[in-house]
């Protein structure tokens, strides 16, 4: 599974429907952030300095139920799987802001947007560099593709492919090791 998918069904919804769609999940998804706990900055700074690892086991949960979900939706064919490329020159790049933006500010841009929404008022601030971020990311899109991005281009890459598995044996494998994985962070964050 990669981050760099994106799903669509075969049937689109009209725009309106998307845009209403959008903005109902982009409710839940705030509501569920901000009820997890990992809206508040001090959990968000507690994970960047290892002493809180509630993000850690909700990002655990959502992998988890993720991978279950989009690959049992595509085995049944109520949905297509549209792999971006791997493109490392440009993933380091992207992580190295994305993560210089998280430490200064103290939000992702999902948290700042769920931050703001329960008053924290100095999620503007992200959410401001994020859109002009995203402007500016357009802007040099062009000239991105032509230079950063055919550095290390590995195509549409999924990590099952990566560790040479077919998909079904790498989910039987990694869900399980997930699982594992927030029990055992679980038991340990508990003491």
């Amino acid at each position: 599974m990669t981050t760099n998918s994106h799903i669509t069904t075969d049937t689109k919804p009209t725009p309106p429907v998307q845009l209403a769609l959008g903005l109902l999940f982009g409710i839940i998804f705030g509501f569920l952030l901000q009820k997890g706990g990992v809206a508040k900055y001090h959990v968000l700074v507690g994970v960047l300095l290892l002493e809180d690892f509630t993000v850690v086991k909700v990002m655990l949960t959502a992998i988890t139920v993720g991978a279950v979900g989009v690959f049992a939706m595509h085995a049944l064919g109520l949905v297509k799987l549209h792999v971006k490329p791997t493109r490392y020159a440009g993933n380091i790049v992207g992580g190295l802001i994305f993560g210089v933006g998280f430490g200064l500010l103290g939000y992702c841009p999902g948290t700042g947007a769920a931050a703001l929404g329960q008053g924290n008022w100095d999620a503007i601030a992200g959410i401001a560099g994020l859109m002009i971020g995203s402007y500016l990311f357009a802007e040099a899109s062009g000239w991105l593709d032509k230079t950063l991005m055919k550095v290390g281009d590995r195509g549409k890459l999924m990590l099952p492919e990566l560790v040479g598995l077919r998909l079904p044996v790498f989910l039987v494998i990694f869900v399980p090791l997930l699982i594992a994985g927030l029990i055992v962070i679980d038991q340990v964050t508990r003491r």
